[in-house]
């Protein structure tokens, strides 16, 4: 077995901070103590494990918010349901570090390498800092992560030798058996190894060294698998209130990225997400982004939202963030060519009309249909969605002249049918025109005062256009009702 670590040793800090510095120095409190804090507040001296009145005193801007375990735990849970697309054997080890069984992973994506990299672009695109880390066991690839030795550790035989190096620290076990560790000179796992075991568990317990065991895989070390949820739901309280649309995006991209990570994980898509803006006591304004064809692709997100947020004039600023998607569609994968296709790849349209709805509404876009009606200027019907429906209208493929059979039909027909003038019993059109087949009879609408009764044509001009003309059976003139692309 082989597994990777993901350590986020700043996740209190992180949680709130959603990637993005804040104007002013920021810190997180645990108790009266300085748990963490940024750059800024360090560059003004102040240190974790700090009181937060001297913190206070060296910087009077300080911001400092109390720790939110329950948002930590809320943060790890979004990142573990990003990171369950890489396996389905994946573990929290709580309070700040994912596990992951790769060793079915690796050909899928690349080798570890690869797997690595791209837990790393993910992280520090939701905004975290992580410390990975590799191990043939679950224990030592966390104790790795957390001692920041961003090692990678694949054969079973150099386990004992890569953890022998690690502070005691990265046990996390009780402040007690630390001490005591120390009083007796153990600062590292190497001089607790070369300790007797029966003094050790007499001394520190039978837990320590089942923890080591554990770790050199001398024990067996079971774990419980996350299960990404059915919806997907995430939160992002903000660090300071926002008041422009447009700045919401930066928090917004490390929600999507998470979404995207989640949709990957079911193999799915989703046609439709709401992003819910909190005024606090005020309400909340929620932003609909709808897709013609499902996708999980999170710069696609992006670019939607972003002009979705581009028309939206906010009435109260805004201090919490929420994306929400459900009815999660089965998404294939893309059949790759051979060659590239210069043309561009298929499915740009959808791209196009989703951006185009995006930034003008849902309802300035529509699609085009047919209805079951005769009369050509009544067979043509807009609906709602531009999503291609059994009954759509085909695009008319190229002819070659002399190729044209009844039933044809062009890609544009006029509003109304123009009159055209006839020369010599000819039809002229910029010229007169040769009629290449025809006619074609259309007798239909006395049922409700519309009838009509039509000979149509296809007739090519001097230029080599093709249009669609018809006579009225009556004795009417020629009129021109179509163009064939």
């Amino acid at each position: 077995m082989l597994w990777i670590a993901v350590h986020l040793p700043r996740l209190p800090l992180e949680t709130f901070l959603c990637g993005s510095p804040t104007p002013e120095p920021f810190a997180v409190a645990d108790g009266p103590f300085v748990l963490a804090c940024d750059a800024r507040a360090q560059a003004r001296g102040v240190r974790p494990g700090m009181k937060a009145s001297a913190a206070l005193a060296l910087a009077p801007q300080l911001r400092i918010r109390p720790r939110d375990p329950a948002a930590e735990t809320e943060a790890l849970l979004g990142l573990a349901a990003w990171a369950a697309q890489f396996t389905p054997g994946l573990a929290l080890d709580f309070p700040d570090a994912l596990l992951l069984e790769v060793s079915g992973s690796l050909k899928l994506f690349g080798g570890l390498s690869r797997i690595a990299g791209d837990l790393r672009e993910g992280c520090t695109a939701m905004g975290f800092t992580p410390l990975i880390a590799c191990a043939p066991t679950a224990r030592a690839a966390t104790w790795l992560a957390r001692a920041g030795r961003e090692s990678v550790v694949t054969d079973s035989a150099q386990t004992e030798k890569a953890l022998a190096a690690l502070p005691a620290g990265v046990l996390r076990c009780e402040a007690e058996v630390l001490e005591a560790l120390q009083a007796i000179g153990v600062g590292a796992l190497g001089e607790l190894l070369a300790l007797p075991r029966e003094g050790v568990a007499r001394r520190f317990g039978q837990k320590l060294l089942d923890d080591l065991d554990r770790a050199l895989a001398r024990l067996p070390d079971p774990r419980n698998f996350f299960t990404p949820p059915a919806r997907f739901t995430a939160r992002l309280e903000l660090p300071a209130e926002v008041t422009q649309a447009e700045a919401l995006l930066f928090a917004a991209k490390r929600l999507l990225v998470q979404l995207a990570g989640f949709l990957a994980a079911r193999q799915g898509g989703v046609q439709r997400f709401v992003l819910k803006l909190s005024h606090g006591s005020a309400g909340a304004t929620e932003v609909a982004v709808g897709m013609v064809a499902p996708s999980r692709d999170a710069g696609h997100f992006m670019q939607l939202l972003r002009e979705q947020l581009g028309n939206i004039a906010l009435r109260n600023p805004v201090r919490a963030i929420t994306v929400e998607a459900g009815d999660v569609l089965h998404l294939a994968g893309d059949n790759l060519g051979l060659f590239p296709d210069p043309a561009g790849e298929p499915g740009d349209w959808e791209r196009l009309i989703e951006r185009l709805r995006a930034r003008l509404g849902v309802e300035a876009v529509h699609g085009i249909g047919v209805h079951p009606e005769h009369r050509p200027e009544r067979a043509i019907e807009t609906v709602s969605s531009p999503v291609r429906r059994r009954n759509a209208l085909p695009p008319v493929p190229p002819r070659e002249a002399g190729a044209w059979g009844l039933g044809e039909r062009p890609f544009w027909l006029l509003e109304f049918p123009r009159p055209i003038e006839e020369v010599g019993a000819v039809p002229h059109c910029e010229g007169p025109l040769t009629l290449l087949a025809g006619p074609e009879r259309i007798e239909s609408g006395w049922w409700d005062d519309g009838d009509i009764t039509r000979d149509y044509f296809v007739a090519q001009t001097q230029e080599d256009s093709f249009l669609w003309i018809y006579r009225e059976r009556s004795g009417g003139g020629w009129y021109l009702h179509g163009v064939f692309a």
